[in-house]
């Protein structure tokens, strides 16, 4: 199930003994194994339902809009620069006391945990559009890569032999094992400051708005969009989804080299997970932030230094290039 379900705790620092080995982790999510878990869509049903109908009860306003826009930013800061860019890719470092502020911001999605999160992202680059990839839009399909295979009974499960560096950490397998706790924290405290309207403006109808903003990663920018490197996936860098994900949308960017904290690379590129990054290094709360080589961004200069944002995204969008800018 999406978040009701007590995934297999591992010994904490331990491997499970039934981890798939790193070399060869192949996901088994695909529509003809295993079934649409009914409490996981029932729960998606619902908080849809309840976001919209936010929108009859509590007529909008300055405020609710603004709570909303914050609370998708907040959150989706929780997906991008926690789940993606810190669990997931190890791009940059911090405490321990900040590590688990990620994590739980990231749970506030209604997402899963982060260890859940990060372990299936790695065997999405592991096979990325190929026939074990989790969630390819070319292999299955629009429905498939953006809302439903994180519904599937065959994705429910933490892949813990993914993410051993981090299940030494208790207070992580916790909260990915109680996938509900934030959630509800969130959605609780959002009522007690405004009441029912701050509830339904500022979780459920931006909670509904967060997962397909974060869905659309999947579903679209492996299909729509320009490509600056020959990556061996179908990635493709889009500024409109950028927009969207503080910086998700340079795809094609992110999977040519993954392991930068910054998938924007060039000044037009917006990324706003790695500005609020650069600001928090700066207060000394993350470090070590991992930069793209200049190896990897020399063949962009050539081509992609124009005067101004709108006619740098028009180069980006009319230049198809291979292995190179």
């Amino acid at each position: 199930m999406l978040l009701l379900e007590t995934p297999k705790t591992p010994t904490v620092g331990v491997a499970t003994p039934t981890a798939p080995a790193a070399t060869d982790s192949g996901p088994q999510v695909a529509p003809d194994k295993g079934h649409y878990e009914p409490t996981a869509v029932a729960l998606m049903a619902i908080v849809h339902v309840l976001g919209i109908a936010g929108l009859f009860l509590f007529p909008a306003t300055w405020p609710l809009v603004a709570l909303c826009i914050c609370s998708y930013y907040l959150r989706m800061f929780g997906i991008t620069a926690g789940y993606h860019r810190y669990f997931a890719h190890r791009a940059f470092h911090t405490s321990r006391w900040f590590q688990f502020v990620l994590a739980f911001l990231g749970s506030t999605a209604t997402q899963r945990g982060a260890l859940w999160w990060a372990a299936h992202h790695r065997d999405h680059h592991r096979h990325s559009d190929d026939e074990r990839d989790l969630h390819s839009p070319l292999r299955r399909g629009f429905w498939w890569s953006h809302i439903g295979w994180i519904v599937h009974s065959s994705s429910t499960e933490t892949r813990w032999g993914n993410i051993k560096d981090f299940t030494k950490y208790p207070e992580l397998v916790w909260l990915d094992n109680n996938r509900l706790f934030a959630p509800i924290v969130y959605a609780v405290a959002l009522f007690l400051a405004g009441g029912a309207p701050a509830l339904f403006w500022g979780y459920f109808l931006s909670t509904t708005l967060l997962w397909h903003g974060t869905f659309v990663i999947n579903s679209l920018c492996h299909v729509w969009g320009s490509r600056r490197f020959e990556t061996t996936d179908t990635s493709r860098n889009n500024l409109w989804l950028a927009l969207l994900t503080l910086g998700e949308g340079w795809h094609n960017n992110h999977h040519h080299y993954q392991s930068s904290v910054r998938q924007g690379w060039l000044w037009w590129e917006v990324d706003g997970a790695f500005y609020a990054l650069k600001g928090l290094e700066k207060l000394g709360i993350v470090w070590k932030l991992k930069d793209v080589p200049e190896r990897v961004l020399a063949p962009c200069s050539a081509v992609t230094r124009p005067d101004t944002p709108a006619a740098a995204t028009g180069v980006a969008a009319a230049v198809v290039v291979h292995s190179g800018c």
